[in-house]
């Protein structure tokens, strides 16, 4: 009966620390073309499990597809989270072919690229409607607030009344105004940062670990 009553507790205390761990927090990384996004995603990541999510680039709608990294744990100030980074295209209204041939792109490429960005647009929303939760909004501090946000968008994690971080990113370059976009959401907690040049990272990871514990 020992041995029987011993085995029975050990699968029973396994069986609790399995059904007592929390899935990990899906977490969408949303915003305009070329805010950051990519950038951002691929700091968290190399930060904590040393590898990236995907390219970076100066053209816009370089990720035309969801990218996904999972169980990326994030510690500051005594909490922990466990979250899948979910690096997603860059939201806008409408892509338009001709903006790739600013970037010395063949008509042919530019057509393209402009239906998968509009196709990854499309993927980007499903996300939001089915399968994150939480958002990091992230806007280039450079530029207006308002005309970076794509309503549509909004309504979407209003309506799944999803938690959302703004974060402010650029704030290295000469034009950045923070002040500006956290005048513009002030329902909304806004965090400045430099992905690229890795500004204030330590508070993004501890309002990461706080929002999305």
């Amino acid at each position: 009966m020992g041995l029987l009553t011993d085995l029975r507790d050990s699968i029973s205390r396994v069986v609790d620390r399995l059904f007592s761990e929390s899935e990990p927090k899906r977490i969408g990384i949303y915003g305009p073309p070329n805010a950051g996004k990519t950038t951002l995603a691929n700091r968290i990541a190399r930060d904590w499990t040393g590898d990236a999510i995907g390219p970076e680039s100066h053209i816009p709608h370089e990720t035309r597809r969801a990218r996904r990294k999972e169980n990326v744990e994030i510690e500051r100030n005594g909490k922990k989270v466990t979250i899948d980074i979910v690096d997603t295209p860059g939201v806008t209204t409408k892509v338009d072919y001709k903006e790739f041939l600013d970037h010395d792109m063949e008509k042919e490429d530019a057509v393209r690229r402009s239906r998968e960005a509009t196709e990854g647009v499309a993927e980007a929303m499903h996300w939001l409607r089915e399968d994150v939760d939480g958002v990091v909004y992230v806007l280039d501090s450079t530029k207006d607030p308002i005309s970076q946000v794509n309503t549509m968008l909004i309504g979407i994690i209003e309506s799944q009344d999803l938690p959302v971080l703004i974060f402010a990113n650029k704030i290295d370059l000469e034009d950045a105004n923070v002040e500006r976009i956290s005048n513009a959401y002030p329902q909304h907690e806004t965090v400045e940062l430099s992905a690229l040049e890795g500004e204030n990272m330590d508070e993004v990871y501890a309002k990461i670990a706080e929002y999305f514990a």
